[in-house]
C-alpha cells in the first residue's frame, strides 16, 4: 500500500488517544493520531515521524499520524486502517487457491474483516495490527483489548460450524524474529488466543517492509504461546 501527500515532523506530545502536537517545517500542528493504542515506546519527544495531509481541506486537523521511526531507525506504521489494506493484498499469498474475497462479512452476530472462498473450504479471517516490539518479539496487543478478545471466541464458534477459521496479525515492522500475545498487558486475549488455537483456529503473523509513504507484507513469522 501506497500513500500520498506524505511529510515528516517531530513529535512533541500526545495530550490524548485521537491527538499529537508535531512539528512540522517549525510550525506546530495538531494532527489526528491514526491509533488509539498506548505506543508510549514510540512516541517519544523529538521521535521522526510521517504523516498524511488530509484530502479534506475543511477538516480541522489538516493531517494523519501514520509512521514513527524507532530509534534503531527502523519505521513503524501505526495507521490502524492499514493491516486489513495489508492484509487483503495478501490473502493471494495466504491462500492461493482462493475464489472470494469478501471484506466485512457477518456470521451470525459477528462480523469479521474477511470471508473467503477457495476451493475446497469457507473461511473467516480476523486482522490484527501490530506495532509493539519487546526484545525482538512482537506482541499483542499494546493495550486490553475486550473486543479482540470476543472475536477470538467467535472464531472458535465459527470453527465449531463448519468453517475454517482464522487469525492474521500484521505486524507494522521489521526485525522481529516472533510473534506472542501480550500476557503481561492483556492475560485474558493470551488465555483467548490459546483457547482458539486448541479449538483449531488457524494462527498466522507476517511482518512488513515499511517506508516513509508505503506499507506491505513481507515474511511470515512464527508465532509462540511462551512468556
Amino acid at each position: 500500500m501506497k500513500y500520498e501527500n506524505v511529510v515528516s515532523g517531530k513529535f512533541i506530545s500526545r495530550p490524548n488517544r485521537f491527538i499529537a502536537h508535531i512539528e512540522i517545517d517549525g510550525k506546530e500542528e495538531i494532527c489526528h493520531v491514526m491509533n488509539t493504542g498506548r505506543m508510549k515506546e514510540l512516541l517519544l519527544p523529538g521521535a521522526e515521524v510521517f504523516l498524511c495531509r488530509a484530502k479534506n481541506p475543511e477538516r480541522k486537523t489538516k493531517f494523519d499520524l501514520i509512521g514513527v521511526r524507532r530509534t534503531d531507525g527502523e519505521i513503524i506504521n501505526i495507521d490502524s486502517i492499514v493491516p486489513n489494506k495489508v492484509a487483503g493484498e495478501y490473502i493471494k499469498t495466504l491462500f492461493p487457491s482462493a475464489k472470494l474475497v469478501k471484506p466485512e462479512t457477518f456470521f451470525e452476530k459477528s462480523r469479521f474483516d474477511f470471508y473467503i472462498e477457495d476451493n475446497s473450504d469457507k473461511i473467516f479471517l480476523e486482522v490484527k495490527g501490530v506495532t509493539l516490539n519487546v526484545d525482538g518479539r512482537a506482541r499483542f496487543p499494546d493495550a486490553p483489548t475486550e473486543r479482540g478478545t470476543k472475536h477470538l471466541y467467535e472464531l472458535i464458534e465459527a470453527k465449531q460450524k463448519g468453517f475454517r477459521a482464522c487469525v492474521l496479525f500484521v505486524i507494522a515492522m521489521k526485525g522481529c524474529s516472533s510473534f506472542a500475545p501480550n500476557f503481561s498487558t492483556d492475560p485474558k486475549f493470551a488465555k483467548a488466543l490459546f483457547e482458539a488455537k486448541e479449538n483449531g483456529v488457524e494462527i498466522f503473523a507476517v511482518d512488513c517492509k515499511v517506508s516513509a509513504d508505503g506499507i506491505f507484507a513481507d515474511k511470515p513469522v512464527p508465532v509462540c504461546f511462551s512468556e
